[in-house]
């Protein structure tokens, strides 16, 4: 049985149709086409059975989707409460060893640090995997990639988490920068030359 293909053709999807039906449409490289088992629609190029039956080269192209700041933020505030969550099992664990309310008290916030320390080394070997993202991105679904939208290295991932910095300092207006940046990045995303992208059309 034939897939069956929907087009967006002038704005609007259009179909289904099958794969011989494909040929004799006007569909461009760019043409956004979704087929069943796909998650969302895709250009013509980026699916292989297309680019065979239509001619067409894959063409690696930036992505056109960049996730905006409320993602970002809440991605990375799940990171930080299950690295919280996992620190507070440790220390609870820790107080069978310790007694006294004060001593119990510094064996919590002590550490505290530790938080953001373990955050930072995360990001950097998260977003340099094969998923591209730390356990909170992946739940929003976005990702970090170079400016043409694949993965990036190990030494990038560690340059942009570390550049956070510069994000941070002063008042944070390194991250509200994003919302006067047409691809919604970062001064850190900026100084590594990445980007944080969403794979949705709608």
């Amino acid at each position: 049985m034939n897939s069956e293909y929907t087009v967006v053709m002038n704005g609007k999807p259009q179909g289904p149709y099958s794969l011989s039906q494909l040929s004799d449409l006007n569909i461009t490289p760019n043409t956004f086409i979704r087929k069943p088992g796909m998650d969302d629609y895709k250009e013509a190029h980026a699916i292989p059975e297309l680019r065979e039956l239509l001619g067409f080269k894959y063409q690696k192209t930036a992505p056109q989707y960049f996730a905006a700041f409320d993602q970002r933020l809440l991605a990375s505030v799940i990171d930080h409460f299950i690295i919280f969550g996992i620190y507070t099992v440790i220390i609870l664990t820790s107080y069978i060893f310790i007694e006294g309310k004060d001593e119990r008290i510094q064996a919590f916030l002590m550490p505290f640090p530790i938080i953001f320390i373990v955050k930072l080394i995360y990001g950097v070997f998260a977003e340099a995997s094969t998923t591209q993202a730390t356990i909170g991105k992946r739940m929003l679904n976005i990702k970090v990639t170079d400016m043409e939208g694949t993965r990036v290295s190990l030494g990038r991932s560690l340059g942009r988490n570390f550049s956070k910095i510069l994000s941070v300092v002063p008042v944070f207006f390194g991250y509200l920068y994003s919302f006067l940046n047409k691809k919604n990045q970062c001064w850190h995303d900026i100084t590594a030359e990445t980007l944080v992208i969403k794979d949705r059309l709608i």
